[in-house]
C-alpha cells in the first residue's frame, strides 16, 4: 500500500465532498418529496437514516485508515475505499424521479439516468438552458446559484402531447468545498396524470350532465305518461317501452365511450411499446363487424400487405380500427362497399399527404400528426366509404368531443360524438397521426398512420 505525506490530503478531501454531495442530494430529494406530500414521514426517516448511516460509516472507515495507532501522525493512506460512496451513488442512479445538480454558470454537473430519460440528454457536459427551455425554471436555478430560496415552478407542455411538470429547486453548498459556491439541485417531478386526473373528473362531469339530459327527461316524461292515462293502454305501453330501452342504450354507450376516453386522456403522454400486425389485426375487425352489414348489403373489403407491424398497444389499435370502420359502415349508402386499405412502410410526407383519392375537389385536412424524426417510418391504414361526404366547414371539427355533423344527431342509431375524439387521443399517445378527405355526395377516406416496429428503440419519444 502507497504512503503519502499529509500535503497530499486535498485528493482525499476531493473523495469526501462528493460522497457529501450525493449524501445531501438524496437527503435533500426526500425531504422535499415528503413536503410535498409524495412520500409518507416514516418512508422519509427511514431513507434519511440510511444516507446518514452510509455517510457515518463511511468516515470512520477513511479515518480509521487514515489514522491507524501504527502509522506514523504525517502518514495517511492514499487509496481509502470507495464502496459506500459508490453504494450512496448507485441509490440516486436508480431513483426513478429526474434529479440534477447544476454548477456555476448554469452548467449540467450530475445527472441520473431518470434524467437523461425525462430531457434527452446525450451527455453531462453542457448548459441546463440548451436541454430545457424554461424562462421560470432557469430564473429560479439561477436564484438557487445565488443562495436564495426559492419556490416550485410549475410548466407544461404542448408537443408533442400536453404534459404537466412541477420543478423543485433547492440551493446547496457542498462541504468541503474551497471556494464556496453555490450550487442548485433540480428535481422535476412528471405531475401530467394528476393534471389530466383532476381535468377528466371535472370534464366527466360537465359532459355527461349535458349529455344525458336529453334521454332523462324523456325517460321521466314516458315514465309519468306510463303512471297516468297510457297505463293500461298496451299499444302505446309497448311503443313508450321501445322508446325508452332504446334511451337507456344510448346512456350506456356514451357512459362507456366517456370512461374509455379518460382512461386514453389519462396515459396518452406514455408511449406504447407493444408490436402489432395492422393486416392481422383489420382482419379481426373486419370479421368482427361482418353482421352489421348484413341488412344494408355492405360489402367490406381488406387490401393489406403482410406483415404490416407497428409500436402500439392491440387493444387501443382494435378501437381505432373498429370506431373507423363503423363510422364507414354507418354512413354508406346501401348495396355499396366499405374498403380498409393498409399501405407499405413510407415517410411521413407520404402518408400524410398522399395523392388525391377522391379527387382535386376533396376537402383535406390534418387532424393529429406526430412530432417525427428524421428517418421515421409509418404505415398508413385508410378506410374509405360512399356515403353522404363531409362539407369543408365541418371538417376542423370532427374530432372534437360531442361533435356531430348537421343532419346527423336524430334516430335510434344515433352516436355518442366521441368516437373520433377516442381515435384522436389514441393516436396521439402511439406518436402517429389522424387526416380526413371528403366530398359532399362522394364519400370520405379517414387515414391512420403509426411509427413501424423497425424504429421501436432507436428514437423514443419523450413527454
Amino acid at each position: 500500500m502507497r504512503k503519502v505525506d499529509v500535503d497530499s490530503q486535498p485528493s482525499i478531501r476531493i473523495r469526501r465532498r462528493d460522497t457529501a454531495i450525493v449524501a445531501t442530494m438524496g437527503s435533500l430529494v426526500l425531504v422535499l418529496f415528503w413536503l410535498f406530500g409524495e412520500l409518507g414521514f416514516v418512508e422519509t426517516f427511514v431513507a434519511i437514516t440510511t444516507f446518514a448511516g452510509l455517510s457515518t460509516f463511511y468516515y470512520l472507515t477513511v479515518s480509521t485508515t487514515l489514522n491507524a495507532s501504527s502509522m506514523p501522525s504525517a502518514v495517511r493512506v492514499a487509496h481509502p475505499t470507495d464502496a459506500v460512496a459508490a453504494s450512496a451513488d448507485v441509490m440516486l442512479q436508480h431513483l426513478p424521479i429526474p434529479v440534477m445538480l447544476i454548477g456555476p454558470g448554469g452548467r449540467i454537473e450530475m445527472a441520473n439516468p431518470a434524467a437523461r430519460e425525462f430531457l434527452g440528454l446525450g451527455a453531462l457536459e453542457g448548459h441546463l438552458s440548451s436541454v430545457l427551455r424554461q424562462p421560470r425554471v432557469i430564473e429560479a436555478v439561477g436564484a438557487a446559484l445565488q443562495g436564495e430560496k426559492v419556490q416550485p415552478v410549475e410548466y407544461a407542455t404542448l408537443a408533442p402531447v400536453e404534459s404537466h411538470v412541477r420543478a423543485i429547486i433547492a440551493p446547496i453548498q457542498p462541504t468541503g468545498d474551497s471556494v464556496p459556491h453555490w450550487r442548485a439541485m433540480l428535481v422535476l417531478a412528471d405531475e401530467t396524470s394528476i393534471k389530466r386526473a383532476d381535468r377528466m373528473r371535472a370534464d366527466f362531469l360537465a359532459n355527461a350532465s349535458h349529455e344525458l339530459r336529453t334521454p332523462l327527461t324523456s325517460l321521466a316524461g314516458f315514465i309519468e305518461t306510463l303512471r297516468g292515462h297510457a297505463k293500461d293502454d298496451p299499444e302505446a305501453r309497448e311503443r313508450f317501452l321501445a322508446i325508452m330501452f332504446d334511451q337507456t342504450e344510448r346512456m350506456s354507450r356514451l357512459i362507456n365511450d366517456l370512461l374509455s376516453l379518460s382512461r386514453i386522456e389519462m396515459d396518452e403522454h406514455v408511449p406504447p411499446i407493444g408490436d402489432v400486425d395492422l393486416t392481422v389485426l383489420a382482419g379481426e375487425v373486419i370479421a368482427l363487424l361482418g353482421p352489421q352489414t348484413a341488412d344494408k348489403k355492405i360489402v367490406l373489403s381488406l387490401e393489406a400487405p403482410e406483415p404490416a407491424r407497428v409500436v402500439g398497444d392491440r387493444d387501443q389499435l382494435m378501437e381505432v380500427l373498429q370506431n373507423l370502420i363503423e363510422n364507414a359502415i354507418k354512413y354508406a349508402p346501401v348495396d355499396s362497399g366499405v374498403l380498409v386499405r393498409i399501405e407499405p412502410a413510407q415517410s411521413r410526407d407520404q402518408v400524410e399527404r398522399p395523392a388525391p383519392i377522391l379527387g382535386d375537389d376533396a376537402g383535406r385536412l390534418t387532424l393529429a400528426a406526430p412530432k417525427s424524426g428524421p428517418g421515421e417510418r409509418y404505415i398508413a391504414v385508410r378506410v374509405r366509404d360512399s356515403g353522404p361526404g363531409i362539407k369543408r366547414r365541418d371538417l376542423l371539427r370532427l374530432s372534437e368531443r360531442f361533435y356531430r355533423v348537421s343532419g346527423q344527431k336524430s334516430g335510434a342509431s344515433e352516436g355518442t360524438g366521441l368516437g373520433l375524439a377516442i381515435v384522436k387521443h389514441i393516436v396521439n399517445r402511439h406518436r402517429g397521426g389522424l387526416t380526413v378527405e371528403s366530398v359532399p355526395g362522394g364519400g370520405s377516406v379517414f387515414s391512420v398512420f403509426f411509427p413501424t416496429v423497425t424504429k421501436a428503440g432507436v428514437e423514443a419519444d419523450r413527454p
